[in-house]
């Protein structure tokens, strides 16, 4: 006890100095999980970078799923498994990624969702634009333009997001008061520019033929600036539709040079609709949920149409906007070069008690040995009474082996026969291996299975293995893993699901821990 004190010491001593000499961890840490990456989206990435730097102590973990709902849970469970303060997230669907927010939410994880919503009702905060009101804007737009006459057609964003389905709503509610106006098609694209394109064309060869090639499409609706584009690139290729003939806008808004304020100015667009980024707004309200100050639970903000009449004005102020942001982010690269300085100067610095550190890392790696081999003896233990073969039941045995279920005076293995605490073990192998692949099992269902309460489970195994259900559970996983990597060719993450764990990272780090290696090295042995 005496040395473990006088080590304890030593290391506080240490710990003092090295805080006074090395930077600490950020008042904050915040996962940011986009659906896709995309220009919109790098705008807004960068105004959350802005938010942070004018914080000074908030780190952002960034994550793009590439329009994947697998890829944006995965993400999701992994942000959430580094130890985030607070995760930022624009859902790819509306239902397939509302179980990770769930399980972010379940963990006491302040969640805000922005731009895209899903079917949960787990989240501390929502903040969007109003994309219903995006789409009837645009509609009734179109329909003055044509003076409630004329034929239309509507190119969708991804299936199943909400923006598609609210902008589609909106626009469709605008244009059931115009019976004049007719909409010739609603297709399907999924944001990028390119769907835009193999929509429109697939669409116009299937009617070459027909009675549309003598007739013009008045106004396309692509519910973002790219989709519009592309479906515009479409018709400009086409042999038998002209551009002069028909409209396109989109919504989104961008400034810069492809952007849609400045395809509207160059009449390249009709019209656009800003989606606005509000990355600092977000952070700041990140900021304002985890200093507990009082923030809206559902936040909707403003836009604004972009026409021909304002679009030069519009420019000229987003343009500002983005150079001002671009010499802040030049003003924080160059705090960041200081910093790396100071850091050095840290470093040599810290050398001065290299020998310190040295003297104290052998007494604590001294000490670790020795923890370790204990620590070694009970695993030995553990995984002997796991393997051990099933005892044989005879009529002679099988009455008097048995441990009472209810019992209390049962429940230390040292008051039982050496042929009960074996049977019981069996028991508890099969039950627990029945269960290995249910992630939601719990040591209430363990014992519910054997017939016993929690502690009389808990203090029976204790006392036979010297470990806790929990344990075992885990080590039956990660055995049942081991054996899965060596003898099938299912990929890590199939097998981390099959024997119970719910995510692969937190999977592969307790097989390190367990096997000192990672699981692919396994099939390498």
């Amino acid at each position: 006890m005496r040395q473990i004190l006088t080590i304890g010491t030593v290391l506080s001593v240490l710990l003092i100095f090295l805080t006074g000499c090395t930077r600490e961890r950020p008042r904050y840490v915040i996962g940011v999980s986009q659906c896709s990456d995309d220009i919109w989206r790098e705008k807004q990435n960068a105004e959350l970078r802005m938010g942070a730097y004018l914080q000074g102590d908030v780190e952002l973990r960034f994550a793009a799923a590439f329009d994947s709902d697998e890829r944006q849970v995965q993400q999701i469970d992994s942000l959430v498994e580094t130890g985030i303060d607070l995760l930022i997230v624009a859902p790819n669907q509306v239902q397939t990624i509302s179980p990770a927010i769930d399980r972010a939410y379940d963990k006491g994880i302040p969640v805000i969702v922005f731009e895209r919503k899903t079917n949960s009702q787990k989240y501390t905060a929502f903040i969007s634009a109003d994309n219903y009101e995006m789409g009837r804007v645009m509609g009734e737009y179109i329909a003055s333009q044509l003076d409630g006459k004329g034929r239309v057609m509507e190119i969708m964003g991804l299936k199943g997001s909400s923006p598609a389905i609210e902008r589609h709503n909106g626009f469709a509610d605008a244009l059931k008061n115009y019976p004049g106006i007719d909409i010739v098609a609603t297709l399907q694209g999924d944001w990028t520019e390119e769907s835009g394109y193999n929509a429109m064309k697939q669409w116009l060869d299937s009617h070459q033929s027909s009675s549309f090639s003598h007739q013009s499409i008045d106004f396309v609706f692509g519910q973002n600036d790219r989709m519009a584009i592309g479906a515009r690139k479409a018709v400009a290729n086409s042999s038998f539709f002209t551009l002069h003939s028909s409209f396109f806008c989109g919504i989104d808004g961008l400034p810069g040079e492809d952007g849609g304020i400045r395809l509207v100015r160059d009449s390249i667009l009709d019209a656009s609709y800003i989606y606005p980024t509000h990355g600092d707004k977000i952070l700041q309200l990140a900021i304002d949920i985890l200093d507990g100050k009082p923030y809206e639970k559902e936040t909707m903000m403003m836009s604004a149409l972009v026409t021909r009449d304002n679009a030069r004005v519009l420019l000229m102020e987003t343009e500002e906007i983005m150079r001002q942001s671009n010499y802040l982010d030049q003003l924080h690269s160059r705090a960041d070069g200081y910093l790396q300085q100071l850091d050095t100067q840290r470093v040599i610095s810290w050398l001065a008690i290299a020998f310190i550190i040295l003297l104290v890392g052998v007494l604590v790696l001294f000490y670790l040995y020795h923890l370790r081999k204990i620590a070694l003896q009970r695993e030995r233990v553990v995984n002997t009474l796991w393997n051990m073969p099933e005892p044989e039941v005879t009529p002679e045995n099988s009455e008097e082996s048995e441990i009472p279920a209810a019992s209390e005076e049962s429940a230390d293995a040292e008051d039982v026969e050496p042929a009960a605490v074996s049977h019981f073990i069996t028991r508890f192998k099969e039950v627990v291996e029945r269960r290995l692949d249910d992630s939601d099992v719990s040591v209430e269902d363990l014992a519910a299975d054997m017939n016993l309460s929690r502690v009389q489970l808990y203090r029976k195994v204790k006392a036979v293995t010297g470990s806790s259900p929990v344990e075992l559970l885990r080590t039956a996983r990660l055995n049942r893993a081991y054996q899965l990597l060596i003898t099938t060719d299912k990929s890590v993450s199939e097998i981390a699901y099959d024997v119970g764990f719910t995510a692969p990272s937190y999977f592969t780090k307790c097989f390190k821990e367990t096997y000192g290696m990672l699981p692919g090295d396994a099939r390498k042995q």
